[in-house]
């Protein structure tokens, strides 16, 4: 069966590679194609990266992300090395770069100025557990400050009601115009995955398979087409 065209669907999906070499992120890019609205280059998975191949393959926007160890990356090295390579993607036109609030400040601030014609996704990472909806509200608020495109929060759901925080939280952010990506991580979060985007998530994120998911308790992009299809 073919996928669900995008103009059929009710959200965006973006599906992240994280593949280590080259040759299979390229093969894996070309298997996104056809499932995604946006693919997510994870560039703390891929060493030595070929940016004119990778960015030459895509037939879709991309999202930049090299994410830092304490928010579930893999990235090893120092801090400056992690940014400038946000900043190479930003140099060859990346839709989106998505960077940490709780990146070097210094760093972070320059990044911001030279985002150019690439926007900028400012991301927070919890995961332990979803915080209470107060503790959410005053978590965006912060994050508004810094001025970014869309603000992307991921929390652990340790029971489905968390999924209802989170898509309260979506609400809100509508209501003050203020574009997002918000989801709940674990099993128990994958409702929020589901339907995050029919709540006005900017897009939610699907993996090719089972092996090649970014973060715990995501569906795959076939499954989630399948049950958008029966909604």
């Amino acid at each position: 069966m073919s996928p669900l065209p995008s103009n059929k669907r009710p959200g965006k999906i973006c599906v992240p590679i994280v593949e280590t070499k080259m040759s299979r992120a390229l093969q894996a890019i070309s298997e996104a194609n056809p499932l995604a609205d946006l693919i997510e280059l994870r560039m703390d998975y891929l060493a030595n990266p070929d940016w004119e191949r990778l960015f030459s393959s895509g037939a879709k926007p991309f999202i930049v992300t090299n994410r830092r160890r304490e928010e579930g990356g893999r990235y090893a090295g120092s801090e400056k090395e992690r940014l400038a390579v946000l900043r190479e993607a930003i140099s060859r036109g990346a839709a989106y770069v998505d960077v940490e609030m709780k990146s070097n400040p210094q760093l972070l601030s320059d990044l911001r100025q030279n985002t150019q014609e690439t926007r900028l996704v400012l991301s927070s990472h919890n995961f332990r557990c979803t915080p209470s909806t107060v503790a959410l509200l005053a978590l965006f608020r912060k994050m508004m400050r810094y001025g970014p495109e869309v603000i992307k929060i991921a929390t652990w759901a340790r029971t489905l009601e968390d999924n209802i925080k989170i898509l309260a939280l979506l609400s809100y952010a509508l209501r003050r115009k203020q574009k997002i990506v918000a989801l709940c991580m674990g099993e128990q979060g994958k409702m929020s995955r589901i339907f995050a985007p029919l709540w006005g998530a900017l897009w939610t994120y699907a993996s090719l398979d089972g092996n090649r998911s970014s973060a715990p308790g995501q569906v795959t992009a076939r499954d989630l087409l399948d049950i958008w299809e029966r909604i």
